[in-house]
């Protein structure tokens, strides 16, 4: 009797903790839901100054509404120019790692001198600074060059980033040297072992490199605003805060339409970020 006490114990508490980890997001869908003279009676004591009261919040909607939504999508063009905007920078920067840190992994996880090293070493270390360290840097390199206040502002550093390569490098060295000699000695070439060895054995620290960068990507925040000026190349990580508090039920709306590509990639790539972060690789 006590050993099923326990177990369900050990069974409830995951399920009421993950359970409150999807409250906020309940709670945003519900607000999308609502009309604005709901949140404005529900929200209006912490938002309006001299409404007296406390805030508060009901799960489901008392009477739901597509009205944030219509207005979202009928009545508000910045915003699809802002989501297009997302989808180009985060595009751009997937393509440019794929182009750059994917050839780049390769000879640093097959290059066994010591300059390669050492290089390295110096890809870990730019990976540990935050942006904030760079950004100065970046600004003038950027102004520079002309790309200040450009999409290019923000897809070039992305390209060169250092994770992807980080992440990469771990499975592509995972795969045995007997096997690349194996393949030497047939008389492949170092493209055929790349395309045919290399590629297929580290396809999930790929996309498991694809898929944080995405969401890392479509989120971004900071580098658009240092580096956009105009309101028009913008992001929609940008649209929220141009959001007044009048029309809190937008916000509720494009909060979710914004956060819906995220988890869809994540579950979709679910199980090669799960072998990302663990690090799996191949045995010899």
């Amino acid at each position: 009797m006590r050993l099923r006490i326990r177990q369900n114990l050990l069974t409830c508490i995951p399920l009421l903790l993950s359970m409150a980890v999807w409250l906020p997001l309940a709670f945003l869908v519900s607000g999308s839901l609502s009309g604005k003279q709901e949140i404005s009676e529900l929200l209006g004591p912490s938002l309006i100054s001299g409404k007296e009261g406390y805030a508060d919040w009901n799960l489901f909607p008392q009477y739901p509404t597509l009205r944030s939504y219509v207005e979202l999508l009928l009545d508000s063009p910045e915003f699809f120019v802002m989501f297009w905007n997302s989808l180009w920078l985060t595009a751009g920067s997937l393509v440019g790692q794929l182009l750059v840190a994917l050839p780049a992994a390769w000879w640093f996880a097959r290059a066994g001198t010591r300059f390669g090293r050492w290089l390295f070493t110096a890809y870990i270390i730019l990976m540990i600074m935050p942006f904030q360290v760079t950004m100065v840097s970046n600004y003038f390199a950027l102004n520079t060059a002309g790309l200040l206040d450009t999409h290019w502002s923000i897809v070039l550093p992305m390209t060169f980033s250092t994770f992807p390569v980080y992440i990469m490098y771990r499975f592509f060295k995972a795969i045995p040297q007997s096997m690349i000699e194996a393949a030497q000695i047939d008389g492949a070439s170092n493209f055929q072992i790349f395309f045919h060895i290399g590629l297929p054995l580290g396809k999930a620290g790929i996309a498991s490199a694809m898929v944080l960068g995405f969401l890392e990507y479509w989120n971004l925040i900071e580098q658009p605003m240092t580096f956009l000026k105009t309101k028009s190349r913008w992001p929609l990580s940008l649209f929220l805060p141009e959001v007044s508090a009048a029309n809190l039920g937008i916000l509720f709306a494009a909060s979710v339409i914004i956060l819906f590509p995220s988890i869809l990639v994540f579950l979709f790539g679910q199980e090669y970020l799960e072998k990302g972060l663990a690090g799996s690789g191949v045995k010899e």
